[in-house]
């Protein structure tokens, strides 16, 4: 059976994917890019904002409006905070909530019962993330969170918080790099609280992950900034730990903060990112930010604004405020005009677009090792762009002669680094 799985929103869905990709392959099924030629389509959906149940909304009807005799089976936040919505879309066959998700392909092999070829009929060495064109790996190392930031509807989606055990994730690991896989990127919900139900800690985990494997990248998802503790720079003193965190601060003002009840102030925050930098020079920090909170004043936003360009962000993720029903912020007074919101945005995304064009003129004229992943043909010529990510997540374009040249995507390269493209968003380089 041919099997196309998609999904839409954060990393940790993109983990969840790899998973349910090995286990498909496990049980003889061919993982495939193309949904229109998929016997069976696995949505994995989001609803971190409105318009993301808008865009799982939108998949849906297209997967089943595309491939009308495809099974479907649609999981994630959106269908677990809709369940009754979700199954009223036609050509729905199969949902499978966030407590269940974990088990997805053995429930689908029960209720759809596919078919599929013998397992001893199936490649066990070939990875099925490079069958869906991926040379990253997501490994999910835990889910759920303990805290209630007022704007979150996540936590309500993913339930309490569970951890993977360290001997899983580091098979896990081990298994994707024997695939071919260079670097893996640890993701979860509440990233930096792994362990806390089990007497662990992330600082653990990554040390078992350094010793007991041989990956010779690992990259970290988002991390809540009040879960960092003294010891845990001293781990980007490995090479193999990639000098780039994400540390969501939703808003430069702590009068905001405070009304979306985080537990870390600017001062903090500062602090934290100072500490990084002068540790390790070349790290690449960015954010998250929350445009339009309910009650943001003007001379907050600005103050927030302020703070935020004193930090210099490699990138910020911007994401307007939507009233999500079920949190406590939708409640809030002074819900901000989608008007001034849409200005804020504009002037955050101007901000964004010159801090990074400042750290990644930086870089230029170094030399940097990148993991190259995909490459272009560049049409009517014997040319092929390369493209691939330093260490500290800058991305990076190599123009080459498509004659005579090793395939690049997968390998870890020299590179110097050139200058800033036109677009503004990589930097082109030679090989070294």
């Amino acid at each position: 059976m041919n099997v196309c799985l998609k999904t839409l929103g954060c990393r940790l869905n993109e983990a969840e994917l790899e998973r349910w990709a090995a286990g498909f392959k496990r049980s003889g099924h061919t993982i495939i890019n193309e949904p229109d030629a998929a016997d069976l389509v696995v949505i994995n959906t989001c609803a971190v904002t409105r318009e993301a149940e808008k865009k799982s909304r939108q998949l849906i009807r297209r997967s089943h409006r595309n491939n009308p005799a495809a099974k479907l089976v649609i999981s994630g936040c959106y269908a677990s905070l809709e369940p009754a919505a979700v199954n009223k879309f036609a050509g729905v066959d199969l949902l499978v909530p966030n407590k269940d998700k974990d088990n997805l392909v053995e429930i689908v092999q029960r209720d759809l019962a596919p078919e599929a070829m013998p397992v001893l009929g199936t490649e066990p060495a070939e990875s099925s993330l490079f069958a869906r064109g991926r040379n990253r790996a997501f490994i999910k190392v835990q889910d759920g969170c303990r805290y209630r930031c007022t704007f979150c509807i996540v936590t309500v989606a993913r339930g309490e918080e569970r951890s993977r055990s360290a001997a899983e994730i580091v098979e896990a690991v081990n298994r994707v790099h024997a695939q071919g896989i260079q670097e893996v990127i640890l993701t979860g919900v509440h990233l930096g609280g792994y362990g806390a139900d089990t007497g662990g800690s992330l600082v653990q985990l990554i040390k078992t992950l350094l010793a007991e494997t041989g990956i010779p990248r690992l990259r970290l998802g988002s991390v809540e900034p009040w879960d960092l503790g003294e010891d845990f720079l001293a781990l980007f003193d490995s090479p193999r730990m990639m000098p780039h965190l994400h540390l969501p601060l939703q808003s430069g003002s702590d009068a905001v903060l405070r009304r979306m009840a985080r537990r870390c102030k600017t001062a903090d925050f500062e602090k934290l990112v100072c500490r990084a930098r002068d540790r390790i020079p070349a790290i690449s920090i960015s954010t998250d930010i929350i445009v339009g909170f309910p009650g943001e004043t003007g001379e907050e936003w600005q103050n927030g604004l302020a703070f935020i360009e004193r930090l210099g962000f490699s990138h910020i993720h911007i994401f307007p405020y939507s009233k999500r029903a079920d949190t406590r912020a939708a409640s809030l007074p002074g819900q901000v005009d989608a008007a001034v919101k849409k200005q804020r945005v504009q002037e955050l995304h101007r901000l964004t677009q010159i801090m990074r064009r400042e750290f990644m003129d930086r870089f230029t004229g170094k030399t940097l090792p990148v993991l190259f992943e995909h490459k272009e043909d560049q049409e009517g010529t014997d040319r092929e762009r390369h493209y691939g990510y330093t260490p500290n997540y800058l991305r990076v374009s190599v123009l080459t002669e498509n004659t005579g040249v090793p395939s690049l995507p997968n390998r870890i390269l020299p590179v110097t680094l050139t200058g800033v493209d036109e677009a503004g968003d990589s930097l082109n380089g030679m090989l070294a």
